[in-house]
């Protein structure tokens, strides 16, 4: 570096040195063989930073967020398993108790291992956002101690995270970044004295006064440098820009945020929605890369392929990662540990979810528990996993022939013993007829976007289907145009006639905030009528995890899971035949995911379910109707991994179709070149060989 920097030096005294802003030591009009030295130096010094297994000519490294991670050299730290005897966070003989008397943790200790990928599991309202926030050193008052090294950079996404109101999308984002961000702003300003030719009092007033650097502390007194100094100057900041891995920042930020499906760069928070807002908030945390990743549900609101590119950038991220989720699929793929909060509790599994679960079930069996219902259904989810192979966990189609047989359990008294047995159950409607929901040539934009055009089904009596694509591609539409709340641009949604629908709605709206948990799923009623049997209304409350104390809190006071089960718990109990889903999951704890699968499992009517949740997709549905962002869909009798299979072969089968067509038309062109060389003199081959070519 010092002989690079002899050079610069003997450039710009010799009068030949242009510098434009942006330039790797922005070098312009210097001599080509000086120039050459100069960019060798700098591309020397950048090989060896990129050796550590980036990539050499965009300085990405492997975990870098808008980038496809490359596989970890470490295999525990793929795995999640963490490094032996490192910790990043500690937690010993914890207690917190709630307002109210509550006691939320009791003589909790953990250790977190650096590199560990821990997956949080637990019924809402047991603490698990309260772990987060105690690892992260922000929970308010507790008796015990924590513990995190000096210096740990700790990050967290919150359930509903704060964004700049008064910036935008990209400048909210860009502070994930903002080490980065003002070294190559330092960079840049410190070029722009080098093109005044050392100059520096003319610049002076513009470096202090200038937008790019309002604020920033990065620019401070470059104007009254010297040239030398300038130039030792970018040589640091060039070695800072190196080390954090920054030349390529602006695409980096641009592939995450595409990865992520983050709303338009220019566009303000106050307009966005709770999931776009949640969205930026986790790229913004993810660029910053800190070395505690905690996350508070992060799959929520995103699409699959969203999810995917997550699961794959976790699984090769280096640092220390502790998720609160629902999502199973998620856990599967990405934990190397299960720690499951309950009853004041936080008790580690070594393990991913499938393997909690088989520990779990052996647990219950050992300790003869008495929750045979809970117990079985952990028995079913793990007899599932074992009967059907990963990626290809489908709902039997059984289920639509098995109708009428549905119809007469929940006639009789199999509901009222769900109840009873503390599993949710959903009241059914009349009986269906022959026609459910017909969806003709329905086509609906947004002013000039299209959502879908031409869409045409028929869910038969009895089918679940389960509704997949990208955000913003209509689904949620789709159910209000079902339910009726949005008006197609052509087509009709044609309703059987004994249909009666029942809606559980994404913003989770139509509660009273005065009412109590209790008052307002119950609407005055203290017995509820299942089929021939009548069970206390108490009882069907609490099969939603809402037990004891908490059908006494207002609904105002709750947290955005237990309203999503009071919602659920509410809409359920009407009586409907056609349930419309629209992302019934979000928030809910793995509990009651496991209790609505198997309610779904054993209702008599047919469902439409708008998910994210591959897992519980897989596990109830047995149609899918996937939205494409051209404007097409398509629907598919099968699960969501029965279709994915399809689509596979369909695109194997059409490659191969396209190679034999390709193969015949290059032997009919062989022949046809053959024929003519047959009947042609010498004089004509340089011309058959250019043809020939061209063929």
């Amino acid at each position: 570096s010092q002989s690079v920097m002899l050079v610069a030096r003997r450039v710009a005294a010799a009068g030949r040195l242009g510098v434009a802003p942006g330039r790797a030591f922005g070098l312009v009009d210097a001599p080509a063989p000086l120039l050459s030295v100069f960019r060798r130096g700098l591309a020397k010094r950048r090989g060896k930073k990129a050796g550590g297994g980036g990539d050499k000519a965009s300085g990405v490294k492997p975990s870098t967020p808008g980038t496809k991670p490359a596989a970890a050299a470490d295999p525990a730290n793929r795995r999640g398993e963490g490094k032996a005897g490192q910790f990043v966070a500690r937690l010993e003989h914890v207690r917190k108790v709630l307002p109210g008397g509550r006691v939320l943790f009791h003589d909790v200790s953990l250790q977190l291992l650096a590199g560990a990928k821990v997956g949080v599991l637990g019924p809402n309202g047991a603490g698990k956002s309260s772990l987060l926030k105690l690892l992260a050193g922000v929970e308010g008052e507790h008796d015990g101690s924590t513990w995190r090294p000096g210096g740990l950079r700790v990050g967290m996404l919150e359930q509903e995270p704060s964004l700049d109101e008064t910036r935008t999308v990209m400048e909210n984002v860009m502070d994930g970044v903002g080490e980065a961000r003002d070294a190559l702003r330092r960079f840049d300003e410190i070029n722009r004295l080098l093109e005044a030719g050392g100059q520096a009092s003319e610049l002076a007033s513009g470096v202090a006064g200038s937008d790019a650097w309002a604020g920033h502390a990065a620019g401070e007194g470059l104007g009254s440098l010297s040239l030398e100094d300038l130039f030792s100057e970018q040589a640091a900041v060039t070695e800072r820009i190196d080390s954090l891995d920054a030349w390529t920042l602006d695409s980096k930020v641009r592939a995450a945020m595409a990865a992520l499906n983050c709303p338009p760069p220019n566009a303000m928070p106050p307009t966005l929605s709770g999931g776009q807002r949640r969205r930026v908030a986790l790229c913004r945390l993810l660029l910053e890369e800190p070395e505690l990743l905690l996350l508070d549900e992060p799959t929520n609101h995103l699409d699959t392929k969203s999810v995917q590119w997550l699961e794959e950038w976790l699984a090769t991220f280096r640092g220390t990662v502790v998720a609160v989720t629902h999502d199973r699929y998620f856990l599967d793929n990405v934990a190397g540990y299960i720690l499951e909060v309950d009853a004041g509790a936080a008790r580690p599994f070594k393990g991913n979810y499938s393997g909690w679960l088989k520990h779990k079930a052996e647990q219950l069996r050992l300790e003869q528990n008495r929750d045979e219902a809970r117990a079985l259904r952990l028995h079913s989810e793990l007899q599932w996993i074992r009967t059907n192979p990963k990626g290809g966990r489908s709902q039997s189609r059984s289920r639509l022939r098995s109708y009428e047989k549905l119809l007469d359990e929940q006639r009789g008294a199999r509901s009222a013993e769900r109840v009873q047995s503390g599993a949710i159950s959903i009241v059914p409607g009349p009986r269906l007829g022959n026609q459910v929901l017909a969806v003709r040539r329905l086509s609906k934009s947004f002013g000039s976007r299209l959502l879908f055009r031409d869409l045409s089904f028929d869910l038969p009596p009895g089918a679940v289907l389960g509704v997949v694509g990208a955000n913003g591609m209509g689904k949620s539409t789709l159910v209000k145009l079902i339910v009726g709340t949005e008006d197609p641009d052509e087509g009709e949604v044609q309703l059987g006639a004994t249909v009666v629908l029942g809606y559980v709605d994404q913003s989770r709206s139509g509660l009273d905030a005065s009412k109590t948990v209790y008052e307002e799923i119950s609407q005055g009623l203290d017995v509820l009528t299942l089929g021939e049997r009548e069970v206390a209304m108490r009882a069907y409350v609490a099969t939603f995890n809402l037990r004891g104390t908490t059908q006494e809190k207002r609904v105002g006071s709750l947290s955005g899971g237990e309203r999503g089960r009071v919602h659920l718990a509410k809409t359920l109990r009407m009586g409907c035949n056609l349930l419309l889903l629209d992302e019934p999951t979000n928030d809910l704890d793995v509990d009651t995911l496991r209790s609505l699968e198997e309610a779904l499992g054993a209702f008599a009517g047919s469902a439409v379910v708008v998910s994210h949740d591959r897992w519980f997709l897989d596990r109830v549905c047995d149609h899918t109707l996937a939205f494409a962002a051209d404007g097409s869909a398509e629907f598919f009798e099968g699960s969501i991994s029965d279709y994915d299979r399809w689509k596979a072969m369909r695109g194997e089968r059409t490659t191969a179709r396209q190679e034999e067509e390709a193969a015949a038309a290059a032997a009919a062109a062989a022949a046809a070149a053959t024929d003519h060389a047959a009947g042609s003199d010498a004089g004509e081959e340089a011309g058959l060989e250019v043809e020939a070519g061209a063929l």
